[in-house]
């Protein structure tokens, strides 16, 4: 397949619509045809250590035969396009029901960051998260400072020598446990500057004064962490976007986590559904059962479609702002409401005790393994609508940038 065209440029839009669909037609064929595909939709993991480096391995097959570089830039791995040809890519991996490699989440909110605002770094970094040969944790959250990111207090010193001194303290840092680097939300300015004395710094987790500890979630697994800074070195050429500059950078930054990264969460999610069906009609299902189900499946729906113009306007070169916390209110509840779904309908030692096989085929979920994931996924979910700001801090946004409502009518 030939470089995509540029959906921006005019004139130039037949050619793009042409392209992506054949962009589309030949990685379904590429998927029905990958001799790892079966084995890659059935995988489960009892530790997400183990998970990620399954995914991994998917991603760097998936690199080597091209297909999860298009729609990042040539100059940082990619093969050219835009988030239409990321769109289209988590699309066909939903449409043949194989789970997204845990990784890509969190590249659909720090690599756009990277290459907007660190064009070298991305150069030099996103081609080993592409391959999986690496990737990032996302470092802004703190003890103290959850979703009001402007009372952060991890702080980084200039040095005199052309870097700088980081202390403090970070927790819930996705992937953290196995990350390579941490992209950072640090404090430059006064402690009163609040968002305008923020710095984006992208730290090695190996260099020395970085402390990482796991933390045990609930399902028992260990997928974020808290990250302790004592003195640690970084250049100042890590430094993502410019010095005090940080909030720019973390803004951006959540258009497309709350866009992208929900795009692509609900195709996953919609795969837990179809799989759900697929158990539902093979066991047999109430009509209360099926009702809900049908409910979950509409408010999904509707989650992506309103993400799907969100990932259209980013193509298109939008600055989504406050819109994109409408995305975050859907798709935090949808995943929520899925996970719920396949609880209430899975035997109880899916929240409490070993995973065991279920002993009547009526069970919706057949093996230990699954259990296991199914168990995981629903704890994880009950973050869904706090982690990345909570549902309240989103209808404030909502009600003061969209709405215009008073505060004191609230």
């Amino acid at each position: 397949m030939s470089a995509p065209a540029d959906s921006t440029v005019t004139g130039r839009h037949d050619e793009y619509v042409a392209q992506v669909a054949v962009f589309r037609q030949e990685f379904r064929q590429y998927l029905r045809d990958l001799k790892l595909a079966e084995q890659w939709r059935l995988a489960a993991f009892t530790t997400a250590e183990d998970g990620l480096a399954h995914d991994a391995a998917v991603m760097a097959r998936l690199y080597a035969d091209g297909w999860n570089r298009y729609g990042w830039p040539e100059s940082a791995g990619g093969l050219g396009g835009d988030e239409i040809h990321r769109a289209v890519y988590y699309e066909e991996l939903g449409h043949a029901m194989l789970p997204i490699p845990a990784q890509q989440w969190t590249l659909e909110t720090l690599g756009p960051a990277l290459l907007k605002f660190a064009p070298q770094l991305a150069a030099q970094y996103l081609p080993g998260y592409l391959s999986g040969a690496e990737w990032w944790g996302q470092c802004f959250s703190e003890p103290e400072s959850g979703s009001d990111l402007a009372t952060l207090r991890t702080r980084a010193v200039d040095d005199g020598a052309g870097g700088f001194v980081i202390n403090g303290q970070k927790i819930w840092t996705s992937q953290g446990p196995t990350a390579a680097r941490l992209l950072a939300l640090v404090r430059t300015g006064a402690p009163e500057s609040r968002h305008r004395g923020l710095t984006m710094i992208m730290i090695d987790a190996d260099a020395p004064g970085v402390t990482i500890r796991p933390i045990a979630l609930a399902s028992g697994r260990r997928e974020l962490a808290e990250v302790f800074f004592d003195d640690a070195r970084v250049g100042a050429e890590r430094v993502v976007g410019d010095v005090d500059g940080g909030w720019a950078v973390a803004m951006h930054l959540m258009q497309y986590e709350r866009g992208m990264y929900g795009y692509a969460v609900l195709n996953k999610v919609l795969i837990e559904l179809s799989r759900l069906r697929e158990r539902m009609v093979a066991a047999g299902s109430t009509a209360a059962q099926r009702q809900r189900f049908a409910r979950v499946y509409v408010e999904v729906a509707a989650a992506q479609a309103r993400t799907a113009t969100t990932v259209r306007r980013l193509a298109a070169g939008d600055a989504v702002g406050a819109d994109s916390s409408i995305d975050k209110l859907l798709f935090g509840r949808a995943e929520k409401e899925v996970n719920d779904l396949i609880l209430d309908l899975t035997r109880e030692q899916m929240l409490i005790g070993p995973a065991r096989v279920p002993t009547s085929d009526s069970d919706p979920i057949h093996t230990s393994e699954e259990l296991d994931t199914a168990r995981a996924e629903w704890w994880y979910s009950r973050a869904a609508t706090v982690m990345g700001g909570t549902a309240e801090v989103q209808r404030g946004i909502i009600a003061d940038h969209l709405l215009g409502l008073p505060k004191e009518r609230r």
